[in-house]
């Protein structure tokens, strides 16, 4: 079923993202991580694309497996890095004779060693080329990643919004935010982007904290930022994984709350291909919306 419809029906979607493993120990965490959400019934989840295109085969197989073993939703990333439009259709071809109906579209980072993104010949440059290419050749849910502190190579957040306007008139259906600690940066970032006339779905997408190095390694990725008040805490509890773990659910918990409270259409959990965090959210979640999808 298509993401965009599933949106639609006014119940908050909740859904998980993972990547695919290198090593036969990692699928089989991970298999067993999807299966110990699998009953938390969510809307979907999302497999995301290698740095070049590295873990193409890998995505594939892996969003066929847990559609077609699992029973669940699932939505492919596809990145414009280092392929051309022959090779991207390649790939659009399998998925869709796999049955896959949703694609996450996105320029993607730089190969490792890079500095700068730069297309290949015959390629995108951007996530907007990639996302009406996709909508024009073939019937997919097409949705795409925004930025609620900006983008890190945007020079400025107008900039990014107009960027992302782009995106939607090409037929972006529903949007996917970079993770954030401050609710305030959503809502912010929402009333802008509304008043720039994009009205698609803005999913925020959370992170829950489980190791202090591990989110500040991605904040400093991706640009996004702690509040003070958290910040201060999760380094006096650097040494104490047992206490950030709990700090990081908690944190998540009321963030999801609030955010559900004030109109977001759902959360997507960023899981890092672990189920422990997301499943104590989710589980407390489920009492007080137990007929989301």
């Amino acid at each position: 079923m298509r993401i965009r419809e599933l949106l639609a029906t006014g119940r908050p979607s909740f859904s998980f993202e993972f990547f695919p493993p290198k090593t036969q120990e990692g699928s089989h965490l991970l298999l067993e991580a999807i299966d110990a959400l699998k009953d938390l019934r969510p809307t979907y989840v999302s497999v995301t694309y290698g740095a070049g295109g590295s873990t193409r085969d890998l995505t594939i197989d892996l969003v066929r497996r847990i559609q077609q073993d699992f029973g669940i939703e699932t939505m492919a990333h596809l990145t414009c890095v280092g392929s051309n439009r022959d090779e991207i259709r390649d790939v659009v071809n399998r998925l869709a004779d796999s049955g896959i109906q949703n694609v996450l579209a996105l320029r993607g980072d730089p190969p490792k060693g890079q500095t700068a993104f730069s297309a290949v010949e015959g390629g995108f440059h951007h996530a907007s080329e990639l996302t009406g290419f996709l909508r024009q050749h073939w019937g997919l849910c097409v949705g795409g990643a925004c930025y609620p502190e900006g983008h890190t190579e945007a020079v400025s957040l107008d900039a990014d919004i107009a960027n992302l306007r782009h995106k939607v008139e090409a037929g972006a259906e529903f949007l996917v935010t970079q993770l954030f600690f401050d609710n305030q940066k959503y809502f912010d970032f929402v009333r802008r982007v509304r008043d720039a006339g994009i009205g698609v779905p803005i999913i925020p997408g959370l992170m829950p904290i489980t190791n202090v190095e591990q989110v500040e390694r991605f904040t400093r990725m991706c640009g996004a930022s702690i509040p003070e008040p958290l910040l201060s805490e999760l380094q006096r509890l650097r040494d104490r994984p047992d206490a950030v773990l709990s700090l990081g659910v908690a944190h998540a918990t009321a963030q999801c709350l609030d955010l559900l409270a004030k109109g977001a259409h759902g959360i997507h959990f960023y899981t890092l291909n672990k189920s422990a965090a997301t499943r104590t959210i989710l589980t407390a979640l489920r009492t007080v919306y137990p007929a989301a999808r």
